[in-house]
């Protein structure tokens, strides 16, 4: 078999110096040699040791080491491979859009989230360190316009880094471990008041519980929680769906609408889902799993859920050296209400252990919600759907309590209806008129010497954040007399409705001008009927004055359209200018606005 052409090489100038040294030794010029002659040696010798002559080479004559003269070294060949030319460099990589980083980091992430839910915490970090570099390589100073979409993302690997580090220290089993009821002052504080002054509260929230508890149990079973997380709401809500709190919370588990969203419960015009119990209570669980993932212990992530896990965070960090992960190490550098928390709750599960110890005979629970669901396609009134099926008022509402206004959404709705009346309820649906949403009402208030916007706003039932929006004031202390304002307010006294004599009563404010003759003419009634029915002894009025008043059927109500004028209005329906002004007590300089209800003579 041939010799690979490498091999060849690199025996061939080994053989061709061994051959010119030969040469050389047998032809080169003696007079620079000198030799000892000695005896012949011959081909089979019979002496063990022979004798060789030696030869001296003088030193000047080879410039090649004497290493080279010896056979069996190894020596270097003389020759130079042919150079090789470099390889040519790599292209180098594209340079990535903010946008394409932020793409790549998020697809990083999620891969992050697939390989820790199977399990691979090693490769789930992995992902997020490479997430992480792509966000960073976004300068947010050239480019502000993702700069939220960069933080957003920055926090929800943190947060994922912080879960996937604690699910090495705890495993699914310490979920399911009990809370420790520890009494001490504070939890025997609690009990306390729970036993006297509060005690018609607690036994109250307890008989509500039984509508909703089994619900909460069930979901915290498969999720592996704690069974006692159940009695939460009682100190959050008293298991009031409806319950609303200083701080904004809403419902049963008093979500603040920040939360909220967080969580994906939604807001809009037609529902709040704060305020149901079924998905307030999955968002709460998940809420309380993240908590313990970050804290690792119960009484900590339930005074997070308080106070947000960013006070209880700073609060650790302020520890130095007496925080050993215990709550009761946090407390006293709590803030007071969320200090109260936990042991409200510690002293509820100490009490429904062993209600007679102290002192409880605790009521029969009201009975678990049963409900069927059905697809309600429009609008339509709770109350009319009761009336049609023959239910208490305000069963559907209570099954429905995230319906703000009473009313399912023009684009569909599952309602909870209950249980075996779901063929009477769509039948029923079938035949009701469509609702609507109530319109808001705007009122125009002249500013009088002494007003300010808090008793506006008290006056029209309305808050001052809306008023000032609604006529967009810079300040909300400078108000000035005779200047106009517009309020809105769901509430806000209207301007006058032409009713039936036998229709509902209507509250007329009186203003400046206004006498009980001029009222009388406005209303169709009597100066003697205006003051019968307001118990009034002489006919003087003043500016605020309530006055209940019924109208005879002399005209009709009409809502102001965007792009509307009185001069258009009143042209429209056929009426001079001058007794439309005059039957809704206008001047030519007022301003109408949209949804105002304007009396047509």
């Amino acid at each position: 078999m041939p010799l690979p052409v490498a091999r060849v090489f690199a025996v061939v100038p080994r053989l061709f110096l061994l051959a010119a040294l030969s040469l050389f030794f047998a032809c080169g010029p003696k007079s620079r040699l000198q030799t000892n002659p000695g005896p012949s040696v011959d081909a089979n010798p019979v002496t063990e040791n022979p004798v060789v002559d030696t030869v001296t080479i003088e030193p000047e004559v080879f410039e090649t080491p004497s290493e080279q003269l010896v056979e069996d070294q190894p020596s270097e060949p003389v020759w130079q491979e042919a150079e090789i030319e470099p390889p040519p460099p790599e292209p180098e990589a594209p340079q990535l859009t903010a946008r394409e980083n932020l793409e790549l980091a998020l697809a990083a992430y999620e891969s992050a989230k697939e390989a820790w839910v199977q399990g691979d915490l090693e490769n789930a970090i992995s992902q997020l360190d490479a997430a992480y570099e792509g966000v960073m390589a976004v300068d947010e100073h050239e480019n502000p316009d993702i700069l939220q979409e960069k933080d957003d993302l920055r926090y929800l690997i943190s947060k994922r880094v912080v879960e996937i580090y604690a699910s090495r220290t705890t495993s699914v089993g310490d979920l399911r471990k009990s809370i420790p009821i520890e009494l001490n002052k504070h939890v025997e504080a609690e009990i306390r008041s729970f036993q006297t002054r509060e005690r018609r509260f607690f036994l109250e929230s307890y008989q509500r519980s039984g509508r909703y508890r089994a619900m909460i149990e069930k979901v915290l079973a498969e999720n592996g929680m704690p069974a006692q997380l159940a009695w939460l709401p009682l100190i959050e809500s008293g298991f009031k769906t409806s319950a609303l709190s200083r701080a904004r919370a809403l419902g049963l588990w008093q979500f603040i609408p920040s939360t909220g969203y967080r969580y994906g419960m939604e807001r809009n015009r037609y529902v709040d889902e704060r305020m149901d119990p079924v998905k307030a209570t999955n968002a709460a669980i998940t809420y309380l799993q993240d908590l313990h993932g970050l804290f690792g212990d119960w009484l900590t992530a339930l005074a997070a859920y308080n106070c947000g896990e960013g006070r209880v965070q700073r609060t650790i960090n302020r520890q130095r050296l007496n925080y050993l992960d215990h709550f009761w190490d946090l407390y006293n550098n709590l803030p007071r209400e969320t200090a109260r928390y936990v042991p409200r709750f510690i002293a509820t599960l100490a009490i429904l252990e062993d209600p007679a110890k102290y002192g409880f005979e605790l009521p029969e629970p009201y009975p678990a919600l049963a409900f069927d669901t059905i697809k309600v396609e429009r609008s339509v009134y709770l109350s009319e759907l009761e009336k049609r099926l023959g239910l208490d008022a305000k069963t559907l509402k209570m099954l429905n309590p995230e319906l703000r206004y009473g009313l399912t959404p023009e684009d569909g709705y599952f309602l909870r209806i209950p249980a075996g009346q779901g063929e009477a309820a769509l039948a029923a649906v079938a035949e009701i008129p469509a609702g609507q949403l109530p319109a808001d009402a705007y009122e125009v208030h002249r500013v009088r010497r002494g007003d300010s916007l808090s008793a506006i706003a008290k006056r029209y039932r309305t808050t001052v954040s809306r008023i000032v929006q609604a006529n967009k004031l810079r300040n909300q202390h400078q108000i000035w007399p005779g200047q106009k304002l517009v309020v809105p307010g769901r509430h806000a006294p209207a301007v006058p409705v032409a009713t039936s004599s036998k229709g509902p009563w209507v509250t007329h404010n009186v203003r400046r001008g206004d006498n009980l003759w001029r009222l009388a003419e406005q209303y169709g009634t009597t100066v003697q009927h205006i003051k019968q029915w307001n118990q009034l002894r002489g006919s003087k009025l003043s500016l605020g004055q309530e006055l209940k008043l019924k109208q005879t059927p002399q005209g009709k109500t009409y809502r102001v359209q965007r792009g509307d004028t009185l001069a258009k209005i009143a042209a429209k329906h056929g009426v001079s200018l001058k007794k439309l002004l005059a039957a809704n007590q206008l001047s030519k300089r007022d301003k109408i606005f949209p949804n105002q209800a304007l009396l047509i003579p």
